[in-house]
């Protein structure tokens, strides 16, 4: 109730400022562009490529960023009906994606893809997840591999070693319980899905693939499973309280919990925070639950950068999406946060890092959409409501799950 309050505030803040117009700058050749993102705490990374891209291509970027995922997503969705418009925004890929290209609203950006894979700058294996009805939407504002960062000091003081199998995990989990030590961070806010979306990547990824489609049920017998795995891990003891708003950052640096599975853009907060790889926290791929799978299951996520179709200067939008796809940029963009790229050409200089992105890209791995962007939004809405629930009453998961499925039978019964 408190976030429709706030998201109705921030859209009520849009409408009173284009009672105002802004007519008059979309007349007007642009140098500065607005980038307005769902990325608040990456504020000055916006501000240091926007420096960088005045002195390259002559246009820099002003960051508005919002921490409030519905906040941000009912402020984007107003500004489609005002004259208050972002020259740039984040977004995500999906059915989220595809709803607002369905309205005609999203900048086409095919001839950059074009470009960009030819020169090599952008992956081919990219672009399904940026192409609705045969054409390229906005371009990759950042990838990420999902894993396990785990605090490195705590490892070394129980004598632990990244697991190769996921019953490693789970002794390492019992090990550190009997120090008194939380394995693993969840929460019962936004990211409740994560371990769900990781338990059955590792069990039955063509059962995951399925369930994103329609062509399975939350209530078959292997989502049932995949359930009651996860509530195994919480009954044992090994999650910290899902409640505990403490930042996931500050959980890893003060030892609150031993492991926080996330991308590789997680890194970031390990920097902000003065941690140094190898040193203070390492990362490692998750081994699947089930050992007889081919090839280790790796969630994988890109987040759109994209431009709107009445830009107020298309011309302007389009040169920085087109750099933003650079070498020259990404480079910046990856140094800077200490994260990976969506530009091969690029070298991360995180050991760990670099080796996950050398071998995502070898086919080592079976890349898994994140549960997040694989889900239709309506789905998903009461997905992460009733993960939420689970994580703090384990023993609803059949009613979840029944709550879940009904949503989704309201949803494919009228999207095939």
């Amino acid at each position: 109730m408190v976030r429709s309050r706030v998201a109705t505030l921030g859209v009520a803040a849009v409408l009173l400022a284009a009672c105002g117009g802004n007519g008059a700058e979309t007349a007007q050749k642009k140098t500065e562009l607005t980038l307005y993102n769902d990325k608040g705490a990456w504020s000055k990374y916006f501000e240091e490529m926007g420096a960088a891209s005045k002195q390259s291509i002559g246009l820099s970027v002003k960051p508005t960023g919002y921490t409030d995922s519905a906040q941000y997503q009912a402020f984007i969705k107003a500004t489609f009906r005002t004259n208050v418009k972002p020259d740039l925004f984040t977004w995500q890929t999906g059915g989220m994606l595809q709803e607002i290209v369905k309205q005609k609203q999203v900048a086409d950006t095919t001839a950059v893809w074009q470009e960009a894979i030819k020169a090599g700058d952008l992956s081919q294996d990219l672009a399904p997840y940026y192409t609705i009805d045969g054409k390229q939407y906005c371009v990759p504002m950042n990838v990420a591999y999902w894993g396990m960062f785990y605090n490195k000091k705590i490892f070394d003081e129980h004598d632990l070693k990244p697991p190769a199998t996921w019953e490693d995990l789970v002794k390492i989990a019992e090990t550190l319980k009997r120090h008194d030590v939380k394995a693993f961070y969840h929460t019962s806010v936004l990211f409740s899905f994560v371990w769900f979306e990781q338990i059955m990547a590792g069990m039955d990824p063509d059962l995951y693939d399925r369930l994103s489609t329609g062509q399975a049920k939350y209530t078959d017998p292997g989502v049932v499973a995949v359930m009651e795995k996860w509530k195994e891990l919480i009954d044992a003891g090994y999650f910290m309280n899902p409640g505990d708003k403490t930042d996931p950052g500050d959980v890893l640096k003060t030892g609150k919990a031993a492991m926080v599975s996330f991308g590789t853009w997680f890194n970031t907060s390990m920097t902000q925070r003065d941690m140094k790889a190898g040193a203070d926290y390492g990362f490692f791929v998750i081994p699947n639950v089930n050992a007889s799978l081919p090839k280790t299951s790796m969630i994988f996520e890109s987040g759109p950068l994209c431009s709107l179709a009445k830009a107020a200067d298309p011309d302007a939008s389009m040169k920085y999406l087109k750099w933003w796809t650079t070498a020259e940029a990404q480079k910046k963009w990856a140094g800077i946060r200490g994260d990976v790229s969506a530009n091969p050409k690029v070298t991360i200089e995180d050991e760990a890092l670099g080796q996950v992105t050398k071998d995502a890209g070898s086919g080592e791995y079976r890349l898994v959409n994140r549960y997040f962007e694989a889900t239709p939004p309506p789905i998903l809405t009461a997905a992460l409501d009733g993960f939420s629930k689970f994580v703090t009453e384990p023993g609803t998961y059949m009613e979840v799950l029944e709550t879940i499925q009904k949503e989704a039978d309201e949803y494919w019964s009228t999207h095939q």
